[in-house]
This record gives structure tokens, sequence and C-alpha cells, in this order.
């Protein structure tokens, strides 16, 4: 079971209520004698990997599996240039 702790021994005597969280791991804070908040020990989260590195040339081999040659390059690019 939890320790308990009143919110004036929050603000009179945190450094035993420091040392209730550090012992027993976790303690209510009553407010009017009804138990309001918890308080626990924080633990940080281990680092998390990061993300493998995305290789774009493969990602985009497969939507073009072969390169375009430079007259189907021309073409592609006066096709989307229009009419300038």
């Amino acid at each position: 079971m939890a320790s308990t702790a009143t919110v004036r021994d929050l603000r009179n005597r945190f450094p035993r209520v420091k040392k209730l969280v550090e012992t027993e791991g976790e303690v209510l804070v009553t407010d009017r004698g009804r138990p309001k908040y918890r308080l626990t020990l924080y633990t940080t989260s281990p680092v998390a990997k990061s993300p493998p590195i995305k290789d774009y040339m493969v990602r985009l081999s497969r939507y073009q599996s072969r390169p375009l040659g430079a007259a189907a390059a021309k073409a592609l690019h006066e096709e989307n240039r229009g009419k300038r």
C-alpha cells in the first residue's frame, strides 16, 4: 500500500515526502481527507533507436526500374512544361 501525505505536508515538509516517494515508490496526496493525487518516482524511458536511414535509390528503383533515355527525358520535360 502506498504511503499518504497531505497537501500541507507537500508545502511544509517536502523533504520528508520526497524521501517517502524515493523509498516507497508512490505517495497518495490527500486534500481535505480525500485522496486526490498520486506522486510516483520519475524514471526515464530507454533511449529509442533512431529509424533506419531511408535508401531513396532503392525506393526510386521500385517505381522506375530502368533509367530514362535522353530522348524520353526530353519528351517528358516538354510534356510537363506545356506551352510556355
